[in-house]
């Protein structure tokens, strides 16, 4: 049996920085706020993102949370931990694996 499974576009609108430290291993880290259109509403989001200024590697999640204070503990931790971008999305799934 098969159906069709439908996948929205959820695209992130008018995205700001909202933290930004830049570590002494030379990346970025932010935490990014903007807005998404979901169940005919606007929901406030926030992202992280990791941009390695020697090799100009650069990963983001922009819907990583709806609560600021999971991304700034998130984005605490991968300072921390001096995470490169390329380690990014494992370490995302490792912290909400442990905060859910």
């Amino acid at each position: 049996m098969f159906g069709i499974v439908r996948k929205t576009n959820r695209e992130i609108r008018d995205r700001t920085v909202y933290m930004e430290v830049y570590g002494d291993n030379k990346v970025a880290y932010r935490v990014t706020t903007g807005w998404i259109y979901l169940h005919g509403e606007n929901i406030c989001t926030y992202g992280v993102e990791a941009e390695d200024y020697i090799s100009g590697e650069k990963e983001s999640i922009p819907d990583f949370s709806r609560n600021v204070e999971d991304a700034v503990d998130f984005a605490e931790m991968i300072i921390t931990k001096r995470i490169r971008p390329k380690n990014l999305y494992d370490r995302a799934l490792n912290y909400l694996c442990i905060s859910i």
